[in-house]
């Protein structure tokens, strides 16, 4: 009995540790907002809560992912690209994000509204 103990401590770290990899790399609307407020240091708003550009909240719903993504990508009229940006961002980075997740987290925090 004595020596089930510390067996038992390491499934429960072991646990632990499995818990913490899965969930590494997950989007999330906390670093969407992230991605919002400091992409190209002073964050998307500088440009989209001002008329007339497009206001990201209300084009979330009318752009489909892969558009939202080329546009990120390649840019669009007087809109840089910004994914290069946005994957060098330390939240990005320190979540573990691929492209694809940034931009689902991105999305998130959109459809969520501002706080």
């Amino acid at each position: 009995m004595k020596n089930l103990m510390p067996m038992k401590g390491l499934l429960l770290i072991a646990g632990l540790i499995m818990a913490g990899v899965s969930m590494a790399g997950e989007p999330s609307a906390d670093v969407g907002e992230k991605i919002y407020t400091r992409a190209f240091g002073r964050g998307c708003g500088t440009c989209h809560d001002v008329q007339p550009n497009p206001n990201l909240f209300e084009s979330v719903n009318k752009l489909s992912k892969e558009e939202l993504t080329k546009v990120l990508v390649e840019g669009r009229n007087a809109m840089p690209k910004a994914m290069d940006q946005i994957m060098n961002l330390g939240p990005v980075k320190s979540a573990g994000l691929t492209q694809d997740q940034a931009v689902d987290s991105l999305i998130a925090y959109l459809k969520a509204g501002k706080k």
